[in-house]
């Protein structure tokens, strides 16, 4: 599938659309949108619909094959699981009480509406030692009781991401490219159902997670912190949540898990999370059309992945 690279005015049109979208439907939804704010513009606009106290967040750069029904299904999924955190009195961003509950599609764009919260500036992030709260937060997910998908930013993304860049020469060097797709043939076994991990894994426990690194994914408001950015919610290992923070963050981690009654990380399970991380930051590449900053922000990732062991050892 030959892919488009977006310009510099492509992308400032893009987030127009975006923001144009969500202001729009915002009103339709009866809010006051008197001066809508971009608060963040990534892999999504998010948008303030200021002075209502409404966030409106809207993907636009994609992974292939996560536009249309795939797209509403993880939405739904990330709505259901943060309000039934939020109903348990976890301190998460929920999603806005003053509509629906459910993604709304307008002009193209498929968005989630969210309460707003004010970020303390002040309050600066410590990687490590937020490791805790992720342990806080598999504790109240190991009993959600809705279906997840088995590690889904693994089995549904890396795929895709690498055939899209295998259609598309360039994107990625060859030797680069060759060995992510050894390392996937290798991986893909173990991360692509539960069976296939319960094969390689048997000791080790799979619950809801976060799905995305929640240690980094937290708002820090006076208050104190939230859980926010629940969008690759899933089945898995705790360790996911778990990769790149180290030694020093695996036993913050399990000091706190102690306490909440979360089992302790596997040492064999976190380097083949920490493999399944590299390796989907390089596929990521395939993205790079959609947000060409993106290229800079994967080239240290890169440069280290390709000092690591083959595929975390594993085969």
């Amino acid at each position: 599938m030959p892919i488009v690279h977006l310009t510099p005015s492509d992308l400032e049109a893009r987030t127009a659309r975006a923001v144009a979208a969500a202001t729009s439907a915002g009103r339709a939804l009866g809010f006051d949108v008197a001066d809508p704010r971009v608060l963040h513009d990534q892999f999504s606009v998010v948008v303030h619909l200021a002075p209502s106290p409404v966030v409106v967040r809207i993907p636009v750069a994609l992974p292939p094959g996560l536009d249309g029904a795939p797209q509403t299904a993880r939405q739904v999924r990330e709505l259901a699981v943060v309000a039934w955190l939020a109903d348990r009195g976890l301190p998460v961003v929920r999603p806005s009480p003053l509509v629906p509950r459910e993604p709304v599609r307008r002009d193209g764009f498929s968005m989630t509406f969210w309460e707003y919260v004010d970020v303390d500036a002040s309050r600066q992030p410590d990687y490590i030692a937020d490791a805790a709260l992720a342990a806080d937060l598999h504790a109240a997910l190991r009993d959600y009781p809705g279906e997840l998908p088995f590690l889904s930013p693994l089995s549904e993304t890396v795929p895709t991401c690498l055939a899209l860049l295998e259609e598309n020469p360039g994107l990625l060097a060859p030797a680069d490219l060759e060995r992510l797709r050894a390392e996937w043939t290798v991986l893909a076994p173990v991360l692509s159902s539960r069976e296939g991990f319960a094969r390689v894994f048997p000791q080790a426990s799979l619950q809801p997670i976060h799905g995305d690194a929640p240690s980094y994914n937290v708002i820090r408001t006076a208050a104190g912190v939230r859980y926010a950015d629940f969008e690759d919610v899933n089945l898995g290992p705790v360790e996911w949540d778990l990769a790149f923070l180290g030694a020093e963050g695996a036993a913050v981690y399990d000091a706190r898990a102690a306490k909440v009654g979360v089992r302790p990380l596997d040492p064999a399970v976190l380097r083949v999370m920490d493999a399944a991380g590299s390796l989907r930051m390089v596929a990521s590449y395939a993205l790079v059309p959609q947000l060409p900053r993106l290229a800079e922000w994967l080239a240290q990732p890169l440069a280290l992945w390709r000092t690591k062991p083959f595929a975390g050892g594993v085969g």
